[in-house]
């Protein structure tokens, strides 16, 4: 006759329970240790000039969507390699769209991109592919669909093949995934991931591909972005999509070392198929500030010219009508006048 087994007792599994906690903690410990700073440096920092630093031209050739949105990226015109940008906004602003429109156009010119979703599934992507076809061409990593595997591993295998532009949805999902996968502090699974995004931006991968990532970040209630230091010393550009009071729809870089920021492009969604630009409203508010710089340095020039003849201060700062002059001929210029 089999003598049935005891149940377990509550202290028993309460033993067990402890004994699991503790090689967990042990596991995560460990782990820290081996991602902290050392106290002694083995090697000697590098001092450098720059005149004597060489790089590949390649890097230097940007990335083009071919629409309005390339001049507000770079000087050059373009999406530039070797880069990191956070695209931040407002709910439902259209974050998702604008960034996978922009890196299918970029696909579309002969480029090799990536969109690595840590957000959305199969189902949720087959919507938007039914408004925007072109989305459907995009090579797609669901990173959730790894979870249960080594999505380090995964992530690391799948950029390894070397891409020219990959769309980040959203940093902080992807971020979480590895650090629940792991056991890793925030700060731990957000240093691995940047750390991944400098290897691929310096073409340390199969293709040598120096390439440029754009992250979509999640940001506080006031719509502002959070991150750490070394997040924002990374970060090449951060670009916001905002609703304007007037119900229209815009893209500003609040930083951009590429490019110029506190500039505005609009953007309309009501068209399926495609994202579209306000080409015009941008090259109309292009010759405003051009007409403007130009006439306040023709003010500024007269005004200093007063200052010599009179012996007066600094006529750029002691007379705010000069400010105040610009600003009504911006006005009048958009109007028309």
């Amino acid at each position: 006759m089999t003598q049935q087994r005891k149940p377990m007792s509550d202290e028993a599994k309460a033993k067990i329970a402890e004994s699991v906690r503790k090689a967990f903690e042990l596991k995560r410990i460990a782990k820290a240790q081996e991602m902290s700073a050392p106290e002694e440096l083995d090697f000697d920092p590098e001092v450098v000039q720059m005149k004597d630093v060489v790089f590949d031209p390649k890097i230097f050739i940007p990335l083009k969507t071919g629409k309005s949105i390339d001049h507000l990226y770079s000087t050059e015109g373009g999406v530039p390699r070797a880069t990191n940008y956070i695209l931040v906004g407002d709910p439902g602003v259209g974050k998702s769209t604008v960034a996978m429109d922009i890196i299918a156009d970029i696909k579309t010119s002969g480029h090799k991109t990536l969109f690595i979703s840590g957000e959305m599934d199969r189902v949720d992507l087959y919507k938007y592919v039914q408004r925007y076809p072109k989305f459907g061409n995009l090579d797609i990593l669901f990173l959730g669909e790894y979870i249960d595997n080594n999505p380090k591993l995964v992530l690391e295998k799948v950029l390894e093949k070397g891409y020219d532009l990959v769309l980040l949805d959203s940093f902080v999902e992807i971020q979480d995934t590895i650090r629940s996968a792991f056991g890793w502090t925030s700060n731990q699974s957000e240093k691995w991931l940047i750390d991944l995004m400098r290897t691929h931006n310096k073409g340390e991968n199969l293709a040598k591909e120096y390439t440029a990532f754009i992250a979509i970040q999640q940001v506080n209630k006031g719509g502002n972005f959070v991150g750490s230091n070394k997040l924002k010393h990374n970060t090449t550009g951060m670009f916001e999509l905002r609703f304007e009071d007037d119900g229209t729809r815009s893209i500003e870089f609040t930083k951009n070392r590429r490019g110029d920021v506190q500039k505005k492009m609009y953007f309309d969604l009501s068209k399926s198929g495609d994202v579209s630009y306000d080409a015009g409203r941008w090259t109309l508010e292009e010759t405003a500030r051009k007409t403007v710089n130009e006439e306040k340095d023709q003010i500024l020039s007269e005004a200093s010219e007063v200052e010599k003849i009179f012996g007066i201060g600094n006529c750029e700062t002691e007379v705010p009508a000069i400010a105040l002059r610009m600003e009504e001929m911006k006005k009048e210029h958009l109007n028309g006048g």
